[in-house]
Formats: C-alpha cells, sequence, structure tokens
C-alpha cells in the first residue's frame, strides 16, 4: 500500500472533475478524497496498491472531457486508514 497527494490545476472546477475522479478511484479500489480548493485547483489524497495509484495520477493528467489541466503536483504521503473514496465539501 501506497499514498499519494496531487493538487491538479487548470479548467478543473465546474467540469465534473471530482465526481470522475471517484469513478476512477472507485474503479481503481482506491481509498481517499477529492476536494475543490479555493484557488481553483483541486486537491486529491488516495491510498491503496501503487499501480492503481499511477494509474489515477495518468488520468488525473488529462481528468474528465471538459477538463483543461495545466498542472499535476504529486507528492508521495502518510497512509491513512480509509473505507472509501469520497467528494468532499468545498471550504
Amino acid at each position: 500500500m501506497a499514498a499519494v497527494e496531487i493538487n491538479i490545476k487548470g479548467k478543473v472546477q465546474g467540469v465534473w472533475f471530482r465526481k470522475s475522479a471517484k469513478q476512477q478511484a472507485d474503479t481503481l479500489r482506491l481509498q481517499g478524497w477529492v476536494r475543490n480548493n479555493p484557488d481553483g485547483s483541486v486537491s486529491l489524497y488516495a491510498t491503496g496498491a501503487q499501480t492503481a495509484l499511477d494509474e489515477l495520477i495518468a488520468w488525473c493528467r488529462q481528468g474528465p472531457p471538459q477538463a483543461v489541466v495545466s498542472e499535476v503536483l504529486v507528492q508521495e504521503s502518510q497512509e491513512h486508514t480509509l473505507n472509501e473514496f469520497t467528494i468532499e465539501r468545498d471550504p
């Protein structure tokens, strides 16, 4: 098991990024969360198998059809025990 924090920048809010990310994470059997940030970016935390995390990171570089991703920052993170992947409310 591994964990990552991902920050996605560009046109990533208002384009179903969070819902699509949750669908990807569920398909990959990852746990974690995704949320919008006040600066217009999206943050994502995921934990699970490294191969699945790599697939999620690759997906984040493209996002859903209407997204325009300009930058994806990935940082290894401490693993937390979570039961599912959730969409967090805007701060």
